[in-house]
């Protein structure tokens, strides 16, 4: 399981000696609801946390290329840019390599996104 380290203000001012900053918020991965990348807004960050086995065959085949692409869990993602119509491929990077996918292929893509 993965985390993802948000901070919140302590109660009251913050004064200019406090050492100790903002507490972090741990928001551990059951706590937030993942979502299909292709309903990823456009330039968020996002952690895949699993990618969904289909019955069909032939996209079946098709989750194994994304995952031999590497759309693994725990891998960062984000959307570069998508269609202006919204009804073409999206430019999807992972790792250091940005993918056109299909809106069909993204949706068995599952991520949490950043805040």
């Amino acid at each position: 399981m993965f985390a993802v380290l948000r901070t919140i203000p302590r109660s009251g001012d913050i004064d200019q000696g406090d050492l100790h900053g903002p507490l972090p918020l741990m928001l551990t991965a059951a706590s937030m609801s993942p979502i299909r990348l292709d309903e990823l807004p456009q330039e968020q960050w996002a952690v895949v946390v699993d990618v969904t086995v289909p019955s069909d065959p032939t996209d079946r085949d098709l989750v194994l290329r994304l995952v031999e692409l590497g759309f693994v869990p725990g891998e960062r993602v984000r959307i570069v840019s998508v269609n202006a119509t919204g009804r073409g491929p999206l430019a999807v990077r992972v790792g250091h390599t940005t993918f056109a996918l299909r809106r069909h292929e993204a949706s068995f893509i599952l991520v949490n996104a950043h805040p």
